[in-house]
């Protein structure tokens, strides 16, 4: 157990130091190409933090268990808006400016009830693998054009967020180091996931549901809280949102296309209406004064809590 935990803990760190060396060889070869730092900005607010997450998941369906990948890509997103917001906002309240975020919020719920249509009769297959990619860009493309509206200092600090040295040379060194740094953290989280699970007799499904999930979300936690403190709302609630529907988007809809994916049944019922309750409690809370408080934070991280309770008395 003991052993399981410190190569977990170092497979955490390892898909940090990748998830971030990632993102500024993406930010740098994006500008290096034309896009303004602003457009690398929301590139990387779409898709960043789901890095670590994609890595995970990626060496989950190459050791051939796609039910820990599910559990993971869910999850993620339960955790993301309950754990991650959550304590972000009890360590600083978010007061958000961006007015792309609240139309990304309704595109998380959407696609969150997609998913539980699509999954009803119990499978994911191709077709509906399909259709999640495209809502996917469909909802990035959304988010491109009412970019345009925002205001300057709305703009400038999100382009601030993806300011990076665009040497060609020094971009492709650093997207080498992430790929061999998310390579090994994905290894290392997973074979300590797996020993857990076996431990406490977890099936693969709750193991991504819960110890990985939880796990791979630590850091974007720990960044999140850092940024809050920084008065960088934006930029948190941003990663918590387009991170959750490229998990539910973009990472589910991918593994359906490879191969069919089951949807059991407590999926449609708890986890993915636990996912929607979260996205549409948070919706009053930017749809009044765009600020979550300390309270509202408290609010979120309950409610994380009383899931998390109810996943473990039903496992």
């Amino acid at each position: 157990m003991i052993a399981a935990l410190g190569w977990g803990a170092l497979g955490l760190l390892l898909l940090a130091l990748g998830g971030e060396t990632a993102v500024k060889g993406v930010s740098g070869l994006a500008q290096r190409w034309g896009l303004s730092a602003f457009r690398a900005g929301l590139l990387l607010m779409a898709v960043a933090t789901s890095l670590p997450e994609l890595a995970v998941n990626l060496r989950a369906l190459s050791q051939g268990v796609p039910e820990l990948a599910l559990g993971n890509a869910v999850g993620s997103s339960i955790v993301n808006l309950g754990l991650t917001l959550g304590l972000a906002a009890l360590c600083a309240p978010l007061l958000v400016q961006a007015r792309l975020l609240a139309p990304l919020l309704l595109a998380l719920i959407g696609v969150s009830a997609l998913l539980a249509v699509l999954g009803l009769d119990g499978r994911i297959g191709a077709i509906d693998g399909v259709l999640l990619l495209a809502a996917f860009f469909a909802t990035m493309l959304w988010m491109w054009r009412r970019a345009s509206t925002e205001t300057e200092q709305v703009r400038e600090r999100i382009a601030q967020a993806a300011i990076s040295r665009t040497v060609l040379w020094l971009n492709v060194v650093r997207l080498v180091l992430a790929i061999f740094l998310l390579g090994y953290g994905a290894r290392y989280v997973l074979q300590a996931a797996q020993l857990l699970g076996q431990a406490w007799a977890l099936t693969p499904l709750m193991t991504g549901l819960l110890p990985v999930a939880i796990a791979t979300a630590l850091p974007e936690a720990a960044a999140a809280i850092v940024a809050a403190r920084r008065g960088q709302a934006d930029m948190v609630l941003g990663h918590v949102l387009g991170s959750s529907v490229f998990n539910l988007t973009v990472i589910v809809g991918g593994m359906a296309l490879v191969a069919p994916l089951a949807l059991p049944a407590s999926f449609v019922r708890l986890e993915l209406p636990a996912a929607i309750a979260l996205a549409v409690v948070l919706y009053p809370m930017l749809r009044g004064d765009l600020r979550i408080s300390r309270g509202e934070g408290a609010v979120l991280l309950l409610a994380f809590c009383g899931w998390l309770a109810l996943e473990l008395a039903s496992s």
